[in-house]
């Protein structure tokens, strides 16, 4: 997996699993664009990048706002020229409450950047990769885009939007050399989970880390690492001809059944 000479732009990339990934891609010789919010954290992840002797840069944006997002491939195009591999990561997770007493303006702000600002970064990154008729894109979903899981309505209906989009883009654009895939992480070892944590247990998160971690097969969170390696090959000519998949890291969580809310609480 080597992308030397390649260009890799990175949403949400100032921590967990975009900041792991961002530096995976520049550890293979990519020049890596980061995309936050999270100025301060974003430049740590860039900063690092060329502390390693990578080159770098960093982009404020809220991948919500269309003007941000043009903002973003405009700085990538005038720095790097192309963009041969985009990592559409940026996202969050939102309350843990059920469907029946949920906050709509807490529905509005997971569906803003989970959907709409996984769109926003197709519809303004697919225009450069159909001009140089080739490139891969990478769309973070989830397990909750694979089966339901109690008390996260919004976060559910988001990850599966993410995947229709996935199968819905692929289609379009797969004779014009563009491969779009997805990645379906279970639990990663970030701040999201532990947030999720936090919010099922406040009186003991620990005891909801450790009981999920047990109902898990593999005994233990996900690495962002680890997430990072699957985005990498789904990036690289070793994908070859797969477009249009989700693929699956959670330490076979999902094949066994079961939702993640539910395992955390008993």
């Amino acid at each position: 997996m080597d992308f030397t000479g390649k260009v890799a732009l990175v949403t949400g990339g100032a921590n967990g699993i975009g900041r792991a990934t961002a530096l995976a891609f520049a550890g293979r010789g990519a020049k890596v664009v980061v995309v936050d919010r999270d100025s301060a954290a974003g430049e740590g992840t860039a900063g690092g990048i060329r502390q390693q002797g990578g080159e770098a840069r960093f982009v404020t944006a809220d991948v919500t706002k269309a003007a941000d997002v043009q903002a973003y491939v405009k700085s990538t195009l005038d720095a790097f020229g192309r963009i041969d591999c985009f990592f559409n990561n940026a996202g969050i997770e939102g309350r843990v409450q059920p469907t029946a007493e949920y906050d709509e303006a807490m529905f509005d702000a997971v569906m803003g950047v989970n959907v709409k600002g996984v769109f926003l970064g197709l519809r303004h990154v697919l225009p450069v990769m159909l001009a140089q008729k080739a490139g891969t894109i990478v769309n973070t979903a989830s397990v909750a885009g694979l089966v339901g899981t109690p008390g996260m309505p919004a976060y559910v209906a988001s990850k599966h939007a993410v995947i229709g989009l996935t199968k819905t883009v692929s289609g379009e654009v797969a004779k014009h050399g563009i491969r779009v895939n997805a990645v379906c992480p279970g639990p990663v070892d970030t701040r999201m989970i532990h947030a999720l944590e936090a919010q099922l247990r406040p009186d003991d998160p620990a005891a909801a880390s450790e009981r999920y971690q047990a109902s898990i097969p593999s005994g233990r969170y996900t690495t962002p690492e680890e997430i990072a390696n699957v985005v990498l090959f789904l990036s690289s000519d070793l994908s070859g001809n797969v477009t249009g998949a989700q693929w699956v890291i959670d330490g076979g969580r999902t094949a066994t059944g079961g939702a993640a809310t539910q395992a955390m609480q008993k």
